[in-house]
């Protein structure tokens, strides 16, 4: 299949927190399938953009192909990182309020989870078109800091390296006075969380032409 963006992604492994995400989203990125949401009035509306995105954990964001290169050499190269970048840990995963959003969060010491982050970043650069300026403007609507702006015009995004925050989302913003029943709703479907948090794997994604991604590979980090 062809793709029109790419990503590095946490996308959990088969078990009870990837059926959970995946069917709370509505979308199976792992199989590239639908799945059916729990029967609450509202959900299809307050998880419509995570559900392009599926149940995942944002590592390298999503960026169009570089002139010259092309998707197997991508795959040829998010290999050989992964197998260079050792595995991180944390105490665990928490449900977060992300300002109006919800999330799972990480809990404890990030740093590991922040390295292999900056890992793909980094070393599969080359392999990211640089945005275009339509782009650029709608990020720098978000009233960038200074560090911010350096970072999305180096790397293409404001929020990776020092500015990244792992998180698995689980909904679009949400008005105020929805904020605890849906933060309830996502807890009385929640599996147990993982303790501790292991990330000893990333997938490389790749948008459909419907605008929802799916799982094209995944590589262990096995350095």
């Amino acid at each position: 299949m062809s793709y029109t963006r790419f990503a590095i992604y946490y996308l959990p492994p088969k078990g009870d927190l990837a059926e959970f995400g995946a069917r709370w989203l509505g979308w199976d990125a792992a199989t590239g399938r639908p799945v059916d949401q729990p029967d609450l009035p509202g959900i299809e509306a307050i998880t419509a953009t995570p559900r392009r995105y599926g149940f995942h954990g944002t590592l390298k964001p999503p960026f169009r192909l570089a002139g010259g290169r092309d998707a197997d050499a991508l795959a040829v190269a998010t290999a050989a990182m992964a197998a260079t970048c050792a595995p991180a840990r944390c105490e665990g995963l928490h449900l977060s309020r992300l300002g109006r959003f919800l999330a799972l969060t990480p809990t404890g010491d990030t740093t590991g989870i922040a390295r292999v982050a900056a890992a793909c970043v980094a070393d599969l650069d080359a392999f990211r078109a640089p945005p275009g300026e339509d782009e650029l403007a709608r990020r720098r609507k978000a009233n960038l800091s200074p560090r911010q702006e350096a970072l999305l015009t180096r790397w293409g995004y404001p929020y990776v390296m020092e500015e990244f925050r792992f998180h698995l989302t689980l909904t679009d913003r949400l008005p105020r006075d929805d904020m605890d029943r849906w933060f309830a709703a996502v807890e009385a479907h929640l599996p147990p969380l993982p303790a501790p948090f292991v990330l000893d794997e990333v997938a490389l994604v790749g948008e459909r032409s419907d605008g929802r991604f799916e799982l094209v590979q995944r590589y262990a980090l096995t350095g």
